[in-house]
């Protein structure tokens, strides 16, 4: 009676499991319920927060193809019966059943390895002084605005302020739904044009700030460094934290020899803390280099081309002599740079989505 309707729903639903690994994230689920079960689960409280987040995200993502699932075998049995009184009811069903299946297939964009984690973001004022300086800060606002109106959670890692105004750099831990996912396609090169407020003479001015956009890897078991790769230093603290923060060697500097990565945090209190965060860092530096250069083997790695990435903008925004928002990937085009850097960014996020999506049909 539906079988054709119902099998094209049925084909589309195991080609979203084969694309979204659904099987493997159901039997990491159940592994994790299993351990968050234990009795001695709570004991390192930490590692058990860190669990039961992970349940809620695979929770999340696998309930609604759940559903779908136990849809299609319900429908499955109900055609099995042949009966035409039921065939208003099986069309109808089948309509919603195929606008969900739809809707969820949107998912598909969001399916990358790291998607579904948080992200650690970082400004780094280019080429233009005080005016780059301060086109990091004026992004800096951009993704705070856009987080706060999507109901995202940020918190300030690192900055440091320029001399004159704005900032040279800032680091930002960014914790929702599909942070990473979401903000994975601002990394880049971000080019201003606009008249300078620094200079006397209001004459156009083009800046440059670089983003990058990092998955946050909080469990070392993901990117397993090996301590013969790793070189630690550590030093005295200064400027943002106190006296106290002065007063011992409590400053971090990780540096990854195979790869040359280096991170140095010095805004906690104590060097355990610092230790922590950087390596944190550092594993997700590292999960983005295995990304761009696809591999899973920390021993293939290159370090990053940071000579090339200044040159290769992502995107312009250009407030005089007309106004224009346009990400040269995608070709996305806005005639409203205020919205936009007021942190309306979803019609970027998106135009950016549905690009890597072809990208990789």
């Amino acid at each position: 009676m539906a079988d054709d309707k119902l099998g094209k729903i049925d084909g589309e639903y195991n080609q979203v499991v084969l694309k979204l690994n659904l099987k493997d994230k159901e039997a990491e689920l159940s592994k994790l319920v299993k351990l968050s079960e234990e009795a001695d689960f709570w004991d390192d409280n930490r590692q058990a927060q860190e669990v039961m987040k992970k349940i809620a995200v695979l929770k999340q993502r696998l309930d609604p193809w759940t559903t779908i699932r136990h849809s299609i075998n319900e429908l499955k049995e109900l055609d099995a019966l042949n009966d035409t009184s039921l065939k208003s009811e099986m069309d109808t069903q089948i309509s919603l059943l195929d606008s969900r299946l739809k809707e969820l297939r949107e998912e598909l964009k969001l399916s990358g390895r790291y998607d579904d984690y948080d992200a650690l973001l970082s400004i780094y004022a280019g080429a233009g002084g005080t005016d780059a300086q301060d086109w990091a800060e004026m992004l800096y606002r951009m993704y705070s605005r856009w987080a706060e109106k999507n109901g995202y959670t940020i918190k300030l890692i690192e900055q440091t302020s320029g001399e004159e105004a704005g900032l040279k750099s800032v680091s930002l831990d960014v914790s929702g739904p599909f942070a990473y996912g979401k903000l994975k396609g601002e990394g880049g090169v971000h080019r201003l044009v606009r008249l300078s407020p620094f200079n006397a003479d209001n004459l156009r001015q083009t800046s440059f700030a670089k983003v990058e956009v990092l998955p946050k890897i909080n469990q070392p078991s993901e990117v397993d460094i090996a301590d013969k790769d790793l070189n630690v230093d550590v030093f005295r603290s200064g400027g943002r934290g106190g006296q106290s923060v002065n007063t011992t060697d409590s400053a971090v500097r990780l540096t990854h020899l195979p790869t040359g990565l280096t991170v140095a945090i010095q805004n906690e209190r104590s060097q355990l803390q610092n230790k922590e965060l950087a390596m944190t860092i550092l594993r997700s530096k590292l999960a983005q280099l295995q990304l761009e250069q696809h591999t899973d083997q920390l021993s293939a790695l290159k370090g990053p081309n940071v000579s090339a990435e200044w040159g290769n903008q992502i995107r312009s925004y250009v407030l005089h002599p007309y106004k224009q928002v346009k990400d040269l990937r995608t070709g996305y085009e806005s005639k409203e740079p205020d919205r936009i850097l007021d942190g309306d960014l979803e019609g970027l996020i998106e135009s950016y989505l549905d690009h890597s999506a072809r990208l990789e049909q």
